[in-house]
């Protein structure tokens, strides 16, 4: 079984500004409600450790596997439930830049496995809501640092 949550949301400021902010990862925990911390060299093949879940639940840890990590314009990992095909989540973070100057911040994910029929509602309501916590989040620490359109 196959699923996809999609969210966007404008950020006034540059792509660069938003990758700033995104990749700052010891500061995530002043700021993310949904991705609590990432640990370790974040390098495309590399294993990483990401701990996260919507406010109000238990945080989750995995050891993804990076599988973008293009500046100022897209980071994705792919993690597993125990092993692979079980519950694996392919994360996508991708910023695109606007004509005015702002950005277009596009978190997304897309799951496949024999779990994801039992998580869908889960993955409708709370995954999708911290997905979109998130997003305003990582807005309002972008626009805080001055930076306008």
């Amino acid at each position: 079984m196959k699923k996809e949550i999609k969210t966007q949301i404008r950020i006034n400021a540059s792509p660069e500004k938003v990758w700033q902010v995104l990749t700052d990862f010891e500061n995530h925990s002043h700021w993310n409600p949904f991705v609590r911390s990432i640990t370790g060299e974040v390098k495309k093949g590399n294993n990483i450790k990401v701990v996260l879940g919507p406010q109000g639940t238990k945080p989750m840890t995995f050891k993804p596997t990076v599988l973008e990590f293009d500046q100022d314009r897209e980071f994705r990992w792919l993690g597993h439930v125990l092993f692979p095909g079980i519950f694996d989540g392919e994360h996508i973070f991708q910023l695109l830049a606007n004509e005015d100057g702002s950005t277009t911040f596009i978190h997304s994910e897309k799951f496949k496995g024999i779990l994801v029929g039992l998580m869908a509602q889960k993955l409708d309501t709370e995954i999708k809501a911290g997905f979109e916590d998130m997003n305003l989040a990582l807005k309002e620490q972008v626009e805080e640092m001055g930076v306008e359109v």
